[in-house]
């Protein structure tokens, strides 16, 4: 008679446990064999598309693998970030986030497709950049100060432009009208070119916008520059005083952008790209292009990524409750 060894049950769930664990690990450890996906979730020729494309060329290098740039622009970043969301998390399909993705987007659209936090996993900060605060030439104000006078001796006449409803620089001017405690109508527009267009033409008295975008139009004289947003002052225009300083203690807006990955990417394919992108942060022609656009070059740790979208995302839904700020789907 031939005796029969009992098979011990292994638990199916127990199984397919083990089984996607291990291959987790294999894509880490292999990581990476295939091109690499970067989506932008803004259109070509915007400051998240330039920035993309001054670091993939050596991050690619360095990787030792093509990265393919993706734009996929619309509502606001929200396309383009539930894209990368519903990816598979193994590290080929990434998105380089912005403070509209994972800051403000939460709490200015009524309905979102993706978690900010849920659905992601950060990577490292890549970049953060003051605004500036531009005037019309024949606005009667040269300081932040006198700015803030003249709003509140005429209450509600004051036009402040931006790129639309619930952008980064919408929320910019909208900050700046509470703590400096003023009245304005907001006029939004379809991106900076036509806000700018207005604004020196004279249908707007101020507005924030880009380092880099103002940089000709405050050479040429036709805006005139009042303050920087953030908390120190740029390196395009040092001697300009940030608005905390010169006017608004306090006052703080930059805009950011920082490379996510789908949740539940492997941690090792996480940790590799977070040294990769450090590196290149640190080269000299990567320091130098960020320069010419006003950016300065961030990095850090994942976790310093996941801490920076938890303070945006506080900051602005307080905000954007008192200022009654909603974008309905």
């Amino acid at each position: 008679m031939i005796a029969h060894r009992a098979v011990p049950w292994i638990c199916p769930a127990l199984v397919a446990v083990l089984v996607l664990t291990g291959s987790r690990v294999l894509v880490a450890a292999d990581y990476p064999t295939q091109n690499i996906r970067i989506v932008v979730p803004f259109a070509s020729g915007g400051g998240v598309d330039v920035v993309a494309r001054i670091i993939v060329p050596p991050l690619s290098a360095l990787l030792g693998q093509s990265i393919t740039i993706e734009n996929r622009g619309g509502a606001g970043g929200a396309l383009g970030a539930n894209a990368v969301a519903q990816a598979a998390a193994d590290g080929y399909t990434l998105l380089l986030g912005t403070g509209s993705t994972h800051g403000t987007n939460p709490s200015v659209y009524s309905k979102l497709s993706y978690d900010a936090v849920r659905d992601f996993v950060p990577i490292a900060l890549v970049s953060a950049s003051p605004q500036v605060l531009v005037v019309n030439p024949t606005v009667p104000a040269k300081s932040v100060k006198e700015l803030i006078v003249l709003a509140k001796a005429k209450p509600g006449e004051l036009a402040f432009g931006s790129y639309g409803t619930g952008s980064i620089n919408h929320l910019a001017g909208e900050l700046f009208n509470s703590m400096a405690d003023i009245q304005a109508n907001h006029i939004p527009y379809r991106g900076s070119a036509p806000m700018m267009t207005d604004l020196i033409g004279g249908r707007l008295q101020y507005a924030f916008d880009g380092v880099s975008t103002t940089l000709g139009y405050i050479q040429n004289k036709t805006v005139t520059m009042l303050g920087v947003s953030g908390t120190t002052r740029s390196p395009v225009h040092p001697n300009e005083p940030t608005i905390s300083e010169s006017a608004v203690p306090g006052y703080d807006v930059t805009v950011w952008f920082g490379l996510f990955a789908p949740a539940k990417t492997p941690k090792a394919v996480v940790d590799l790209l977070n040294s990769k992108v450090n590196a290149i942060l640190a080269q000299p022609e990567v320091k130098a292009g960020f320069l010419r656009l006003g950016l300065e070059p961030m990095g850090g740790g994942s976790d310093v990524l996941s801490a920076k979208v938890q303070s945006e995302m506080q900051k602005w839904s307080k905000l954007v409750r008192e200022r009654n700020i909603r974008i309905e789907q």
